[in-house]
């Protein structure tokens, strides 16, 4: 009975490599309802017929899913791994004693094969188009947000420098909207300031000079990049992927991307539902023009203590001007090139009012109110979120975009950037994205077919 078992472990067996694959492991479902000749045919014009070893981009790009789906972070381990893990070697189509392909050549292909092209974008795209195929993409309701991933770069290393601040793209809508509005209020047209360049001082890493100094407030200061990313409320499939470096606001791609999904996979997109940090008055206005019912989370201001917040200050927009607490009029004075109205209170009137400790401190006893001129979609937007839709809508924001962040951070690695520069860290966001895609579609067409076998 305790006799110990004798070693079988150099004993010979014939055993297919297939029956030891169970039929409900995730490769298998992935192997069987993914179509990946759509991805050889995009990585195809990348390789010689001709010149150089033959080679199968479809085992490259294979591995890769892999090493993104079970999170694992390096290119070395990963080839450890497939030589050791069964279903790897079954999803690649290698045997038992079959070579797997060297680490090094996933990196050479991206720096060398790979490098200045869209691929991994064409690839997410088409893991995308493949979803909108099987009905699992409504492309009506979006949900968007950005995180940070720590980049490969020490906080503590670094240079300062002066550079120009980036002119918005909105700019030139803004400019022809200030000179309308100061020619309807009689005004004369602004001179133009092209010498007048605005400048500001950041820190550049000397490990990653591409990626940004993020410092926000309840957050930790580091060297980082943003993930800009959408999801669609149907399925909660991520629809579009972007990586800005860490300084850049949450804003500032987001109406140039929304387009790109409309142009790329024909979206009509009739709502969305963003964080505070889009609650901008460009933002607001761009989605007015595009009839998009926007939902924002509110912004909290925080006005100088012992003073009236401004919306105590009542706007009249017949009359064109505001109402103080006491009852004052703010009248209309001129619109600034940044595209504030200002609306200014009587000197003589207010040095006498007994509210004006809680309405002013300035030295001329003059109040000022400021308005943009796009202020008008920024409150159509407030009162969007307070609406039953609106509540709804956003309450599905933290369920939806949330949970693919977090997927997306414990369970695919995205957590840092395992590599440095933009293109390269954009590769790693966009692939894992894939591979999130992949898992849904598969597991859901897994579960819609054992479904129908059991009716």
């Amino acid at each position: 009975m305790f006799k110990p078992k004798g070693s079988s472990q150099t004993e010979f067996e014939f055993v297919s490599i297939d029956e030891l694959v169970p039929d409900d492991h995730l490769l298998r479902l992935i192997d069987k309802y993914i179509d990946f000749s759509t991805l050889l045919e995009k990585v195809r014009p990348f390789y010689s017929d001709d010149n150089g070893r033959p080679s199968d981009p479809l085992i490259l790009f294979k591995m890769m899913f892999i090493g993104y789906i079970y999170g694992i972070r390096s290119e070395r381990q990963l080839e450890k791994e497939i030589k050791m893990n069964i279903a790897y070697r079954w999803f690649l189509g290698l045997k038992f004693h079959d070579p797997v392909p060297h680490h090094s050549t996933i990196s050479w292909n991206r720096q060398h094969r790979f490098k200045d092209t869209n691929i991994f974008q064409d690839i997410f795209d088409e893991i995308v188009l493949q979803a909108i195929n099987h009905k699992m993409v409504g492309g009506r309701v979006l949900f968007s947000d950005s995180t940070h991933l720590k980049a490969n770069a020490n906080k503590n290393k670094f240079s300062k420098k002066e550079v120009e601040v980036e002119t918005r793209e909105y700019f030139d809508e803004l400019n022809k909207a200030v000179e309308e509005d100061r020619i309807k209020h009689g005004k004369k047209p602004l001179k133009e300031n092209e010498d007048l360049k605005k400048t500001k001082e950041i820190r550049v890493s000397t490990t990653d000079p591409e990626c940004g100094f993020m410092s926000r407030e309840n957050k930790p200061e580091m060297f980082c990049y943003l993930d800009h990313r959408t999801t669609d409320m149907k399925f909660n499939i991520i629809t579009d992927v972007y990586v800005t470096p860490g300084n850049v606001h949450d804003s500032v791609p987001y109406l140039s991307r929304l387009d790109r999904q409309v142009q790329r996979f024909g979206f009509k997109v009739e709502a969305v539902a963003l964080d505070s940090g889009y609650l901008t008055n460009p933002i607001c206005k761009g989605l007015s023009d595009r009839k998009v019912f926007g939902v924002i989370a509110h912004r909290r201001y925080h006005p100088t203590k012992g003073l009236f917040p401004k919306w105590k200050f009542e706007y009249d927009k017949e009359r064109d001007l505001y109402t103080c607490p006491n009852g004052q009029e703010l009248i209309y004075k001129t619109t600034t090139r940044e595209g504030y109205r200002e609306y200014k209170s009587d000197s003589k009137e207010c040095k006498n009012c007994p509210l004006l400790s809680q309405c002013t401190r300035s030295k001329n006893k003059v109040k000022v109110v400021t308005r943009h001129v796009w202020e008008e979609h920024k409150e159509k937007v407030r009162l969007n979120r307070l609406t039953k839709s609106g509540k709804m809508l956003y309450k599905f924001r933290k369920e939806k975009i949330e949970r693919s962040f977090a997927d997306s951070k414990e369970l695919h690695g995205l957590r840092y950037c395992r590599l440095r520069g933009l293109k390269s860290v954009s590769e790693q966001a966009l692939l894992t994205a894939a591979c999130q895609n992949i898992k849904k579609i598969a597991t859901h067409l897994a579960r819609l077919e054992n479904v129908c076998c059991n009716t």
